[in-house]
C-alpha cells in the first residue's frame, strides 16, 4: 500500500491520472452517510506536527477506523505504523501544498465547491421515504403492465384556470371511456399524445422506473380492464386502461460473437461482414467451441475475453432487435441465427434465463435509479418539511402576503426588475398588508435559524431565476417564485450547515480539499516531471537496466488457415510479398469513343484510387490499356500512359505505378487496373475472399509463453508447420532473440512508471528535512488494540 492510497479515496472522480472504480466511490459516499456525531468544540489532542503544523488525533483516528475496520490486521501494531507513515507522507505533500498558495487560487475554490455539492447529495434527501419508494419500486418490477392511455395537455406551472378547464376535459373523455365507447376510439379522437392517432393510445407492456412515477403508480393500482381516475403528470392529465398485467419475465444472461457492421460503412465491407458471420453460424451449428471461436474472431473486445457474456437484461434494456430474439432463446445452449443491430451482426448463445434477484441484491441499484426517478419529488417534499422544522423556518404571513400582493405583469412575460419592484415599498404600510404593517426592502420574510430573508432577497431572487409563464396571473406566478425562493433558501441553508451538523461529511470534505491540492503537485513533482525530465529518465534507465530485460523471443510470422491446401497457397502469397486488392477499388476505366480521354465517370472513380494510394503507401496499381476491336494498337499504350500522368498530377509517386498494354482487344476503349498490397491485411483479404476465416496472419516479436503455436515449434530460422486446434499453422521464424537488455523505447511505460516512484520518494525525503516530524506515541499506541 502505497499513500497514492489516499488519493485513489479522494480523487475517485478523476480518471486521466488516478484509475479508480464508481463502486469504491459509492463506497466512500456510502461511508459518509453513517451516523453523524457532534463537532467537538475542545481542544484536540496532538498525534504529530510536522515543523510547526500540527494533526489532530482525532482525525488521523477517523481516518483509520473508516478506511482500516475491515482489515484482519485491522488496530495491530504493523498496521497502524504502515498507515501512519503513509497519512504522514500525504500531510506533508499538503502542507507543502499550502506554503505554495495553492488553496488560494480560484480554479482550487471552485473545483472544491464542485465537490462540496456532490458530496451534500446523500445528506439532502429523506432515507425513510427513499426506502418505501424503493421497496415499491421492487414490487412493480415483479409484473409487467400493457396499458393504454388519453392525455390532456397542461404545463407543470400552468394557472388554477388552466388546470381547471384540462382538468373537466379529461373528467369528460373519462365518461366517456367508462360509458360504452370503446377506448382506442376515444384515444384517436380526443388524446392529445400524437401517437394516439396511429396506436388507439396503446403503449404495450412496461414495468417499474420506465414511465413518469405518478402514471406508474396509477397503472399498478388499476385493475386490469378498468379506466384509472384522472392522474396528473409533467405531461398534463391522463386517464389510463389496464389491458393486461403479466409476470415479469425477469433477467436474461447471454453471450453473443459480434462482426461489426454499421449502417455508413461501404456496401463491399458490409457483404463481407455478413458472409463472416453466416460462416462462423455454420461452424458453431456443427459443434465447433464457442469459446475458443469467440475468442478468435468476436470483434466485441470487451466480451470476447469471456466467451463473449453479457450482463444480464431485463425488458427494455437492450436494443429490441437484439432483446427480441435472445428471449425466444429456451434452453441454456441454444444459439441464435444472426441477427442484425445497428452495431452489427450478433450469434446470440442462451446462457440462463433468471427470475428477477432479491430485493437485497437490487436495493442499491434501485436507489441510484430511483434518485433520477420522477419519484424523487416525493423524497425532496419530505425532505424539504423535517428541515422546515429542524432549521426553525418561521414566515412572516403579512408580509409575504403584502409583497405578493405587489406583483404586476413584469413577473409573468420574464422582465421583472428588482429595483422596480422594490420602489413600490416604502416604511408606509404596503398595498395589501394589514394596518400598521410596514413593509420595506429590509423586512424579513421568512427566517431560517437566526438567518433572516427579506424582501430584496426575494426580489433578487426572482430576477436572477425568472422565466416567461404565459396565460398565467400576477399573483399566481408571484406564489411559484416565493415557494421556489422558500425551498431553494433552506437547501442553501442546510447545505451550508452540513459541516457543523455532520461530521462524516466534514472529514470527506477535508479529504477531497486535500486531495485537490496534493494532486497540482505531484503532477508538478512528479507525473508530468518524470514524462518531462527526458535526461534524468535516461539516467534512472541506465542505472537501472538491469530491471528492463527482454526474455528470449521470437522474430517471425505466423500463418493459420483453416486447412492444408490454404495454409499452402497462402505461404506462396506470402513469400511474393505482394498481395492483390480485390475489394473497394475500380477494377477498369472507360474512355470516350477512339480517344485516351477519360469518360467522366471514370475521371470520379480516379479520384478514389487517389484518395486510397495517397492514404495507404503500400498500395500500388498496375494500369493495363485496352483498344477496342478496330482502333489502333497505339491507343492501348496512350491510355495506360494517360492514367498515369493523373496519378503522378496527384502526387503518387512513379514506383508504384506500372504500365503495359493488353494484347487482344476488347468490346469497349478501356482500362484495366490491377492493385497491390505489402500489408498482411492484404493478404488476408486476398485468401479470405470466399471464406472469411480461411486465413489469420500475425507477424511480429513473439515472447516465449505468448503464443503456444509459436512456442511448440523448434526456435531456430526457418519454416515450420504444425496442426492445432483444429487448424492448420505455418510458423516462419526470421530469428531468435536472445534474452538481453531493453532500450529505453522499448521500456518507457515500466521505466517512466518506476521513475515516478523514485522521484516521489526522493521528494519525500526532502519534505520530512523541510518540516520535521514528531510523533505523539502515546495518541498512536490508543489505536493499537491487537
Amino acid at each position: 500500500m502505497t499513500d497514492g492510497y489516499f488519493l485513489s479515496l479522494i480523487f475517485s472522480m478523476r480518471s486521466n491520472r488516478i484509475l479508480f472504480s464508481s463502486a469504491a466511490f459509492a463506497a466512500t459516499i456510502l461511508a459518509a452517510c453513517q451516523a453523524s456525531k457532534p463537532t467537538a468544540s475542545t481542544p484536540q489532542p496532538v498525534l504529530m506536527s510536522l515543523g510547526t503544523a500540527q494533526v489532530p488525533a482525532s482525525e488521523f483516528a477517523y481516518v483509520y477506523r473508516k478506511n482500516n475496520s475491515a482489515a484482519p490486521d485491522a488496530n495491530t501494531r504493523q498496521n497502524v505504523q504502515e498507515y501512519l507513515d503513509l497519512y504522514t507522507n500525504f500531510k506533508l505533500k499538503v502542507l507543502e501544498a499550502e506554503a505554495k498558495g495553492l488553496d488560494t487560487t480560484r480554479a482550487f475554490k471552485a473545483e472544491l465547491e464542485g465537490y462540496k455539492q456532490q458530496l451534500a447529495q446523500p445528506y439532502l434527501t429523506e432515507k425513510s421515504v427513499t426506502d418505501q419508494l424503493v421497496r415499491e419500486a421492487y414490487d412493480h418490477l415483479q409484473k409487467e403492465v400493457n396499458a393504454s392511455h388519453i392525455l390532456v395537455r397542461i404545463a407543470p406551472e400552468a394557472d388554477p384556470k388552466d388546470t381547471l378547464a384540462a382538468y373537466q376535459k379529461i373528467v369528460a373523455l373519462r365518461q366517456r371511456a367508462t360509458s360504452g365507447e370503446d377506448f382506442e376510439k376515444v384515444a384517436r379522437e380526443a388524446s392529445e399524445d400524437p401517437s394516439a392517432r396511429e396506436n388507439g393510445g396503446r403503449l404495450g407492456y412496461f414495468t417499474a422506473l420506465q414511465m413518469v412515477y405518478p402514471f406508474e403508480a396509477a397503472a399498478y393500482k388499476t385493475p386490469v380492464g378498468q379506466v384509472s381516475q384522472p392522474i396528473r403528470t409533467r405531461f398534463g392529465y391522463h386517464v389510463l386502461k389496464v389491458n393486461d398485467m403479466r409476470q415479469a419475465q425477469g433477467e436474461i444472461k447471454v453471450a453473443h460473437l459480434m462482426i461489426r457492421a454499421t449502417p455508413g460503412m461501404p456496401k463491399a465491407d458490409s457483404v463481407t461482414a455478413k458472409k463472416k458471420v453466416d460462416e462462423l453460424y455454420a461452424r458453431l451449428k456443427k459443434g465447433e467451441n464457442w469459446e475458443k471461436t469467440v475468442a478468435q474472431f468476436s470483434e466485441d473486445a470487451g466480451s470476447a475475453p469471456n466467451g463473449g457474456e453479457l450482463p444480464p437484461f431485463g425488458t427494455g434494456r437492450m436494443i429490441p432487435s437484439f432483446e427480441e430474439v435472445a428471449f425466444k432463446l429456451q434452453k441454456p445452449g441454444d444459439l441464435s441465427a444472426p441477427v442484425q443491430t445497428p452495431y452489427g451482426w450478433h450469434i446470440i448463445k442462451l446462457i440462463e434465463k433468471q427470475p428477477l434477484a432479491s430485493f437485497e441484491q437490487m436495493e442499491p441499484s434501485l436507489k441510484g435509479k430511483v434518485a433520477k426517478d420522477s419519484r424523487s419529488e416525493l423524497n425532496r417534499a419530505a425532505f424539504l418539511k423535517r428541515i422546515k422544522v429542524e432549521n426553525k423556518f418561521t414566515e412572516v404571513p403579512l408580509v409575504r402576503d403584502a409583497v405578493l400582493a405587489q406583483a404586476d405583469s413584469a413577473m409573468v412575460n420574464g422582465r421583472f426588475k428588482a429595483d422596480a419592484y422594490l420602489a413600490k415599498f416604502s416604511a408606509a404600510p404596503a398595498k395589501g398588508s394589514k394596518k400598521n404593517t410596514a413593509v420595506a426592502a429590509t423586512t424579513p420574510l421568512f427566517t431560517i435559524g437566526t438567518k433572516a430573508y427579506t424582501v430584496q432577497d426575494f426580489a433578487t431572487y426572482v430576477e436572477q431565476h425568472q422565466q416567461p409563464r404565459p396565460n398565467t396571473t400576477p399573483a399566481y406566478a408571484a406564489q411559484l417564485q416565493y415557494d421556489q425562493f422558500a425551498d431553494q433558501s433552506l437547501l442553501e441553508y442546510e447545505r451550508t450547515n452540513l459541516e457543523n451538523k455532520h461530521e462524516d461529511y466534514r472529514m470527506l470534505v477535508r479529504e477531497y480539499r486535500d486531495g485537490i491540492l496534493l494532486f497540482q503537485l505531484m503532477d508538478e513533482k512528479v507525473w508530468s516531471k518524470a514524462i518531462e525530465d527526458t535526461v534524468g529518465l535516461q539516467k534512472f534507465f541506465a542505472a537501472n537496466q538491469a530491471k528492463y530485460q527482454w526474455e528470449p523471443r521470437v522474430q517471425g510470422t505466423l500463418i493459420s488457415a483453416a486447412s492444408p491446401e490454404l495454409l499452402k497457397q497462402a505461404q506462396q502469397q506470402f513469400a511474393k510479398g505482394r498481395y492483390v486488392i480485390k475489394q473497394g477499388l475500380p477494377t477498369s476505366l472507360t474512355f470516350q469513343g477512339g480517344r485516351a480521354v477519360l469518360s467522366k465517370p471514370a475521371v470520379v472513380q480516379l479520384e478514389s484510387v487517389v484518395q486510397r494510394m495517397a492514404l495507404d503507401s503500400s498500395v500500388s496499381v498496375r494500369v493495363i490499356g485496352q483498344v477496342k476491336t478496330g482502333e489502333k494498337s497505339a491507343l492501348a499504350q496512350q491510355r495506360a500512359q494517360r492514367v498515369a500522368e493523373v496519378l503522378k498530377s496527384k502526387r503518387i509517386p512513379a514506383n508504384r505505378i506500372s504500365v503495359t498494354t493488353a494484347a487482344k482487344p476488347v468490346s469497349a476503349p478501356t482500362a484495366q487496373l490491377e492493385f497491390t498490397t505489402t500489408t498482411l491485411s492484404g493478404l488476408e483479404e486476398m485468401m479470405n475472399a470466399q471464406n472469411p476465416l480461411a486465413v489469420q496472419v500475425q507477424q511480429r516479436a513473439f515472447p516465449k509463453g505468448e503464443n503456444k503455436v509459436v512456442d511448440g515449434v523448434p526456435q531456430q530460422p526457418g519454416t515450420h508447420t504444425v496442426q492445432q486446434d483444429g487448424r492448420y499453422h505455418a510458423v516462419i521464424v526470421e530469428k531468435v532473440l536472445p534474452a538481453g537488455p531493453k532500450t529505453l523505447a522499448e521500456a518507457r511505460g515500466q521505466a517512466t512508471s518506476d521513475y515516478q516512484n523514485y522521484l516521489e520518494q526522493e521528494w519525500i525525503k526532502e519534505l520530512r528535512q523541510k518540516y520535521p516530524v514528531k510523533v505523539n506515541e502515546a495518541e498512536v499506541n490508543k489505536l493499537v488494540t491487537k
